[in-house]
């Protein structure tokens, strides 16, 4: 019951005048900077921060926070439309939305997107007000091991994703991970991979570089190619009948992946340097390996939309937990908003539940109508997503590559990152063209700079010993079930070699 209490004197705050102005011009500014690739959450909260001096500090943290939800629903938007995802956190969902919308159901696609996006928040809000306390102490003993452990399990839900082609998968994963590991060792802090001794590779490569170029340019010279000069329109039909037609339709065809998403992703996103990107990565993974119909994803399932969209939403939330509860940012937008909460005289951390319980559950409530009304606007701003879908493909195109430099530019500011992209978008091309499969190639690039040092650091503690990721009680049964999820194809190619035999003599 006090709970109820604390939420009801929460929900009474996030309403009032002041802040319901600043939920919705949040939001609606979100979903915008969400959409704009190589913007993204990160970027939007640090450019808007130093507006929120003008209003209290309560009002002012409800305010970004409003833009985190906005821009976790506007990500999914170019990624469905144009191909390009808008930020790190949708790339999963450009997997199977952009086929959608290049059959002719970008609606779907939109509609399953906001209501899985919808359903990962709510979730996810409800999980943290129950249980912010216990769960931070959960994430709390999640150490190098187990977060090795879990990227590693990441891994093994993605083998699949490049059909039966173990090898080539295999191989897709590596060339990612030869990426991720481009730049300074984080332990040694020694140059390594600087390929020509190019100065810009000593930063790293950058994801978002990566996914614009592979998603965005490599889409465009894919869609070219394969429609060999016949490209027409997109078709694209908008109604409030179809609306309603196409939110039945995707909360029946997606409920599965949203509800994996929803679960996965808000337990990814209390984990302290993991983040939505990998939890949206991982919804996908697991959708996937626990669907019937495994092949459908990546032409055009609504579920391979759903598990990512709300995964991503349930992640903003859970990486809010460890912020508030630990004084430990989930993410690196909630590391921004961490540094606005000290320059505010706030202190994150387990007293501040008991010293600033309005400041609290009046952010608490705010997720809620955040929520809400992220959901409303997105809505209503399908009909002009659609609208850029009827625009002939000979303006479209040259509007995806703008985009796409532009995006790539914004990540880095360095000119060296956009003519990587490019080179990223030619090569995915090429790679597209002898049936390689892209998407592990993105998984290791987001999660081979979290794998790597804590595989090191885990080593390090064991002095050399692997045992230590068997024996500890919490990274001991994820290690498992990763090493037999890895193992899976290999027995299933020995059963069907074993099987052939005997259906020739038979």
């Amino acid at each position: 019951m006090d709970i109820l209490a604390l939420l009801s004197g929460g929900l009474l705050e996030a309403i009032q005048p002041l802040n319901l102005v600043l939920i919705v011009i949040g939001v609606t500014l979100g979903l915008f900077i969400g959409a704009m690739p190589g913007l993204g959450s990160v970027n939007g909260v640090a450019i808007l921060l130093p507006i929120t001096f003008l209003v209290p500090p309560a009002s002012a943290i409800i305010f970004l926070a409003a833009i985190y939800y906005g821009a976790m629903y506007g990500g999914a938007i170019s990624s469905i439309t144009l191909g390009i995802p808008g930020a790190s956190t949708a790339v999963a969902t450009t997997f199977d939305g952009r086929p959608l919308a290049l059959k002719g159901r970008a609606s779907l696609a939109l509609v399953t997107a906001a209501l899985a996006s919808f359903v990962g928040g709510t979730v996810s809000i409800i999980l943290f007000t129950l249980f912010a306390p216990m769960l931070a102490s959960v994430a709390l003993n999640f150490g190098a091991p187990e977060i090795f452990a879990l990227m590693l399990l990441a891994f093994a839900t993605f083998v699949g994703l490049g059909g039966d082609d173990i090898p080539k998968t295999v191989l897709s994963i590596c060339l990612g991970l030869v990426f991720a590991a481009v730049g300074f060792d984080e332990i040694s802090g020694a140059p390594r991979l600087v390929f020509f001794d190019i100065s810009g590779f000593l930063h790293g490569i950058n994801f978002l570089v990566l996914a614009i170029g592979v998603y965005g340019i490599g889409e465009m010279l894919w869609t070219i190619d394969t429609t060999r000069g016949k490209i027409t329109t997109t078709e694209a039909k908008m109604s409030l009948k179809g609306i309603v037609a196409d939110s039945v339709e995707g909360m029946s065809k997606g409920a599965k992946g949203t509800t994996i998403g929803s679960f996965l992703g808000f337990f990814v996103g209390i984990l302290p340097a993991a983040g939505a990107t990998p939890g949206s990565l991982m919804a996908y993974g697991v959708s996937k390996l626990t669907s019937k119909d495994p092949d459908s994803y990546g032409k055009g399932n609504p579920d391979g939309v759903a598990a990512p969209e709300a995964a991503n939403n349930s992640a903003s939330t859970g990486s809010m937990l460890p912020m508030l509860t630990l004084g430990i940012p989930g993410s690196p937008t909630t590391a921004i908003l961490l540094g606005g909460m000290v320059i505010w005289g706030l202190t994150p951390g387990p007293r501040l539940f008991t010293d600033e319980p309005e400041f609290v559950w009046g952010l608490i409530g705010s997720f809620y109508v955040s929520n809400v009304f992220a959901l409303l606007i997105n809505l209503s701003f399908i009909p002009l997503f659609i609208w850029m879908l009827r625009m002939p493909f000979t303006i479209l195109a040259p509007m995806i590559f703008v985009l796409s430099v532009v995006g790539g530019y914004a990540a880095t500011n360095d000119m060296h990152d956009v003519w990587l992209m490019i080179l990223f978008g030619l090569s995915a091309f090429f790679l597209r063209k002898f049936d390689y499969p892209l998407a592990p190639a993105v998984l290791a690039i987001v999660l081979g700079p979290i794998a790597e040092p804590t595989l090191r650091q885990s080593l390090l503690l064991s002095s050399g010993d692997p045992s230590i990721f068997f024996t500890r009680p919490i990274a001991g049964p994820i290690t498992i079930i990763a090493i037999i999820l890895i193992l899976l194809p290999l027995f299933k190619l020995m059963r069907d070699k074993f099987r052939s035999p005997r259906a020739r003599g038979v």
